[in-house]
């Protein structure tokens, strides 16, 4: 599948979840016997580590179509990257979608300003940009800097050398930003 197909599986996948009708297939013995020779992920998913962010539910996927990145506030380092461009390049998954979320915890601590004690401060630091890129965006502080961090942190990645910038140039790889709505179950596609 190309990356088009792969958004409008995720997405009718999300639909069919938000509607309480979810497939579930591809979670049993059979799909653990399938992939267990190797995996074949149709996309790799940057998404916060928030408990209610799970996305192998949120686009009623299955063992081995997912390949999931976590952690808090859904920010790039070299560990995080890494990890992906090994999806990208050595998988060849053709999606790479970035899922920032509703009430992320990660953004409200970024957003108070308040000093952090230990490791937490290497992930506020980039949503503290996204904080002052949504100073005047308006509506929920939260919610408005969750879409700009998203959006952000893909536009890095999408502008990532040594891997991720040639797949994207060449047509090899999309990078989309989303954002994922806690209440309503929605998955939000973002432009940026």
């Amino acid at each position: 599948m190309n990356a088009e197909e792969v958004l409008r599986r995720l997405i009718d996948g999300n639909a069919r979840y938000r509607e309480g009708r979810p497939e579930g297939e591809g979670r049993g013995a059979e799909r653990r016997e399938q992939t267990a020779a190797g995996q074949k992920p149709m996309a790799i998913v940057l998404t916060c580590s928030d408990s209610r962010v799970p996305p192998e539910i949120i686009f009623d996927a299955g063992i081995g179509d997912l390949f999931v990145v976590r952690v808090a506030g859904n920010v790039e380092d070299d560990l995080v990257r890494g990890s992906m461009e090994y999806a990208a390049a050595h998988l060849a998954v053709p999606l790479l979608i970035v899922l920032g979320h509703t009430r992320c915890g990660a953004v409200t601590a970024a957003l108070s300003e308040a000093a952090v004690e230990g490791a937490a401060a290497a992930f506020l630091g980039p949503i503290r940009e996204a904080v002052r890129a949504a100073a005047d965006d308006g509506g929920d502080p939260v919610e408005s800097t969750a879409r700009r961090n998203a959006v952000m942190t893909a536009r890095r990645l999408r502008e990532s050398p040594p891997v991720l910038a040639p797949l994207v140039s060449s047509g090899r790889l999309a990078v989309r930003a989303a954002l994922y709505d806690i209440v309503t179950g929605a998955v939000e596609l973002l432009e940026d």
